[in-house]
């Protein structure tokens, strides 16, 4: 394999909430730059969210454990974090069995909640991230490409999110065992992100009452309040109203907690010891650890969601067994495409293809012509062939040279095999329209012919 892709990173089953929290990248764009300057390697992409830290990188010319050490190095340094406990919880993987596993988290099969649509959405908002810091280029694009066409294809093909729940379900339904009955309930969003709208969207379909949405940006909590009907108000009041409702569910992106324990204890004397329920799905944790300790208080974060999501996996496990059939033969087919970015299998799919298409032609044409006898047909085929490996030879050359340059064969090899269709790929009709299209058949192309030369 001609370079080396390497995985890092944590998860729910990997390490507990403290640890997540810990090793979260509040700043990922800054940190794949700084891992660009860091460390040795030629590619890079990270994703964090509350589950998971993954960092997909391509190594220079090192041994993958070299790059790997300096990767955990910066990523433990960039967090202030001890490299020891960060190695205790992490995972590293490198060529394919790295593939497999990003193919596996973009098709929400290792994600907590098996089939939920979330992960795939933060991995494209962290592909398009790194494409415009530059730090992805030719072998992250086309991991990250080929990831979200095998999440799609599982999608498609099997039913592994026909059951599916987010975390922000399993929130609203454990609200929905202690509480029972949740119409009688007022409840309070604190943050206004996605699984905020997710969980205000189930609270509601439950019967919950009122829904106070805080929210740093007013204008956003505004706009989640107008949709469904809650009631916006700035973060800073939120300790001013929490007395007023039953069910608080956390979401924010704040490094530090945003509930603490003293603002809950004055809460709880306004309501008179009346029982309060709080989610956190955040990570790093918003509410204060020590809520917990205080009576008539139900704290619950992340980790706690497991028993609600794992009553979900059961059915799921036969399109699961069918999602990985998937994973592996794109695995297969993206090591394929690796090993076609040394330049000599290029070069033979090259000339193996354009040999094709030459005798494919003479075919049709003596087919026309009617027959001949067999030394005007191997005079004929020295001809297209001599045709097709001379208007061969400067590309070949090219790709040859750009071998030379460290950095960039990658880049033409692959745009060669684009450009040529060396790995007969189908491309979807809507792919590229947001571009100009123009039809490529091969009719259109002897059309525009007979145009110019009418015009010369």
């Amino acid at each position: 394999m001609n370079k080396q892709i390497i995985l890092i990173g944590l998860n729910h089953r990997t390490a507990g909430v403290e640890v997540r929290e810990k090793f979260a990248l509040t700043d990922v764009e800054n940190f794949e730059q700084g891992l660009m300057a860091h460390c040795p390697v030629l590619e890079c992409m990270a994703l964090s969210t509350c589950n998971r830290v993954e960092i997909v990188a391509v190594a220079r010319k090192v041994p993958a454990r070299e790059c790997m050490d300096a990767i955990v190095g910066y990523w433990a340094e960039a967090c202030s974090g001890s490299p020891e406990l960060l190695v205790e919880n992490i995972y590293q993987y490198s060529d394919l069995d790295a593939v497999k596993h990003l193919f596996t988290v973009a098709s929400s099969l290792d994600s907590m909640v098996m089939g939920e649509p979330q992960i795939l959405g933060q991995l494209k908002d962290a592909y398009r991230s790194a494409v415009d810091k530059g730090t992805a280029k030719t072998i992250v694009n086309r991991l990250l490409h080929k990831s979200f066409s095998v999440a799609k294809r599982i999608r498609t093909e099997t039913a592994i999110a026909s059951s599916a729940v987010s975390i922000s379900y399993a929130a609203v339904e454990l609200a929905r065992k202690i509480f029972g009955d949740l119409r009688p309930t007022r409840a309070m969003l604190v943050g206004a992100g996605e699984m905020a709208e997710l969980a205000a969207m189930h609270l509601l379909r439950n019967g919950v009452k009122e829904i106070i949405i805080a929210n740093r940006t007013l204008s956003r909590a505004k706009d989640l309040a107008e949709s469904l009907g809650g009631e916006p108000i700035q973060i800073e009041a939120m300790p001013d109203r929490l007395h007023e409702v039953d069910i608080v569910i956390s979401s924010t992106g704040s490094p530090v907690a945003v509930i603490k324990a003293k603002d809950v204890k004055a809460v709880l004397r306004k309501r008179k010891n009346k029982p309060m329920f709080f989610i956190d799905i955040a990570v790093p944790r918003d509410i204060d650890p020590d809520v917990n300790t205080l009576d008539n208080v139900y704290l619950y974060d992340i980790d706690d969601l497991k028993e609600v999501v794992d009553e979900n996996m059961a059915q799921r496990q036969g399109e699961a067994t069918k999602a990985r059939a998937v994973v592996d033969l794109e695995t297969e087919t993206f090591g394929n495409w690796l090993n076609s970015l040394n330049i000599q299998p290029t070069i033979v799919d090259l000339v193996g293809k354009s040999e094709d298409v030459a005798m494919r032609e003479l075919g049709k044409t003596l087919k026309k012509i009617g027959p001949v006898d067999d030394r005007t047909r191997n005079a004929l085929e020295r001809l297209v062939l001599s045709i097709a490996h001379k208007s061969l030879h400067e590309p070949i050359c090219f790709l040859k040279r750009r071998t030379q340059e460290e950095g960039s064969a990658e880049r033409f090899i692959d745009l060669a095999r684009r450009m040529f269709n060396l790995d007969d790929e189908s491309v979807p009709e809507d792919a590229h329209l947001d571009r100009k299209t123009a039809s490529c058949a091969p009719e259109d192309i002897e059309q525009y012919i007979e145009i110019s030369k009418k015009e010369q």
